[in-house]
């Protein structure tokens, strides 16, 4: 039951990734009543940033309408947004929002600080968010913020799927080693050859194929089952993305503490523990106080606390209960 203080102090929390955007409505007791889920908002990805910006309110106002609650009974909405990098993203995110009606005070962070609030609530750690791309976060306690934006080179499951590929393409010119990842590729994309499969996604007149992301669940499986070349490359991702972790725990002076290191994404749902364990690894070289954590939620349910922190609404144990046991199922936020 909604209580009457509530009514006029609903918050959203926006999940806006490239390749879907998950929003989420809540009263100030922390319930969830409302959720949607539409195409990806990254105003860097194509076609253009108007499209995501429509993608962005459409599932924001099907939350919202799912809600049975009126915009404009909306306070804070808190956006984690993929593409939100440089200050003029911020500028042109929040005043697009706002033009848009989309809550009263619009609040913007990079998705990678979504990813950091799931799994830290009071927002201090570290967080390493691998799904179809990769981004990267770390707070102090004083506030010092940093994420990895532009700076960083390695990302999610579209990354894995272009070092499956590379392994793949050097094995059939033998110039590489074997690797089963051969067989799970040609399968995947329905080839007799490794030539027919490379002219399939490389052809002058070619759409992007849709099961190339897929390919990054192959090489975590193929890793898992043993095969060298897989757990090589698999180990080398992870390594890479703590590269980024440990250089964000740095910006912001957290090496020589005890913090979260949050793990979340789609990608390091996967039940494989190798990619995971080598990300792990490269961070406490640098950071032995890393203290790995599976996010209990949703990068979505991490805009939703800084708007809930916003309104001064205390992140106490019965709020956090009160999200988790109304939050969406983990179904609506699946990208396979």
């Amino acid at each position: 039951m909604i209580r009457a203080a509530d009514r006029d102090g609903y918050v959203i929390g926006v999940d806006g990734g490239t390749t879907k955007t998950v929003a989420l409505v809540a009263a100030r007791s922390g319930e969830v009543i409302g959720a949607a889920r539409g195409p990806g908002s990254n105003i860097y990805a194509p076609p253009d940033a108007e499209t995501a910006l429509d993608a962005a309110e459409w599932t924001v106002r099907r939350a919202v309408e799912s809600a049975g609650v009126d915009a404009k009974e909306v306070g804070v909405a808190a956006y984690s947004m993929s593409g939100a990098d440089w200050p003029e993203d911020f500028e042109y995110l929040s005043r697009e929002f706002t033009t848009r009606g989309l809550g009263r005070e619009i609040i913007i962070v990079n998705d990678a600080v979504g990813g950091l609030r799931a799994g830290a609530p009071d927002g201090v750690g570290a967080a390493v968010v691998c799904g179809t791309g990769g981004a990267t976060a770390a707070c102090a306690p004083n506030g010092k913020l940093w994420h990895s934006s532009f700076w960083q080179g390695v990302g999610g499951s579209i990354h894995l799927a272009s070092r499956a590929l590379k392994a793949v393409y050097r094995a059939d010119l033998r110039i590489g080693p074997p690797t089963t990842l051969t067989a799970r590729a040609l399968a995947l994309f329905d080839q007799p050859t490794i030539e027919d499969m490379l002219h399939l996604l490389t052809g002058r007149v070619h759409d992007p194929h849709p099961a190339v992301s897929r390919l990054g669940g192959i090489l975590l499986d193929e890793a898992e089952g043993g095969d060298p070349v897989s757990i090589g490359l698999v180990r080398a991702h992870g390594e890479a993305l703590g590269d980024y972790a440990a250089a964000a725990v740095l910006k912001v002076g957290l090496e020589s503490c005890t913090y979260p290191l949050v793990l979340t994404g789609g990608v390091l749902r996967h039940p494989s523990p190798l990619l995971a364990d080598a990300l792990i690894e490269r961070v406490q070289q640098d950071s032995p106080g890393a203290q790995p954590v599976r996010s209990r939620f949703e990068p979505a349910v991490g805009a939703l606390l800084i708007a809930l922190d916003r309104v001064g609404v205390p992140l106490d144990a019965e709020v956090l209960e009160a999200v988790a046991s109304t939050a969406p199922d983990v179904a609506l936020y699946d990208t396979r």
